[in-house]
């Protein structure tokens, strides 16, 4: 097992929510890290926890992410981190796995499964072992209390309850 750690100006952590019923707003975080210990020949025996600083979102609308910082959204303030930590990865397909671990947002744990592809390696220009991994899940907002919402004249609420979410990773071996 090797540890790897994250290249953040490689790496992306986005997201998407239906508004009004028919369209999407997506944003990014920022500002994450991750400890990943893993053999690559074997990725079902890696041990990753990632942790997400919730103040960092961006939906290219300040109004709409000071917003998200407030209490009625992740109430940064008092639970300023999302955290994931991995509790078992399976084996689905060629270089595919999927993921499962404890959630931890807005002060409730729930477990979430994520599918993921391992990318592969390449060497950078620097001689540093580098290995890229893609994810994504749905998570219910509402599964960690985040209710916020208001209904349309027309039916339906104002924001979704799915939110996709979609990890890039590129890490460098320690």
């Amino acid at each position: 097992m090797a540890k790897w750690v994250v290249d953040a100006t490689h790496s992306s952590i986005e997201f998407s929510v239906k508004h009004l019923m028919i369209a999407k707003v997506k944003g990014s975080f920022h500002k994450f890290d991750a400890e990943i210990e893993a053999d690559l020949n074997d990725l079902t025996s890696a041990k990753v926890s990632l942790d997400i600083d919730l103040a960092s979102v961006d939906t290219r609308n300040e109004d709409r992410d000071n917003h998200l910082r407030s209490a009625d959204f992740f109430d940064v303030e008092n639970s300023p981190k999302l955290n994931f930590v991995v509790t078992s990865v399976t084996k689905t397909g060629e270089d595919e796995y999927d993921v499962v671990g404890d959630v931890t947002l807005h002060g409730v744990t729930k477990q979430e499964t994520f599918k993921l592809t391992f990318e592969g390696t390449s060497t950078d220009p620097w001689g540093n072992n580098k290995a890229g991994f893609s994810a994504t899940g749905v998570i219910k907002r509402s599964d960690y209390g985040l209710t916020y919402n208001a209904a349309l004249e027309t039916g339906g609420v104002l924001i979704g309850d799915d939110i996709k979410v979609s990890i890039e990773l590129e890490a460098q071996q320690a």
